[in-house]
């Protein structure tokens, strides 16, 4: 099962993934702030895809 979860988190997608789902759920919580949220994930999901293979 490790090795399931450590094959998944090194995979590029598996990131930007995550990036996206928890900016989703920042819109959720602070939405005064949406505009900012969205950037930030976007920006790290960027990030990922610069950072990794794939």
């Amino acid at each position: 099962m490790l090795n399931y979860l450590v094959s998944r988190l090194s995979e590029p997608s598996t990131w930007r993934g995550l990036s996206l789902l928890t900016t989703a759920l920042g819109v959720q919580i602070a939405p005064d702030l949406q505009e900012a949220i969205v950037a930030a994930g976007i920006a790290v999901a960027g990030l990922v895809g610069i950072a990794t293979k794939g």
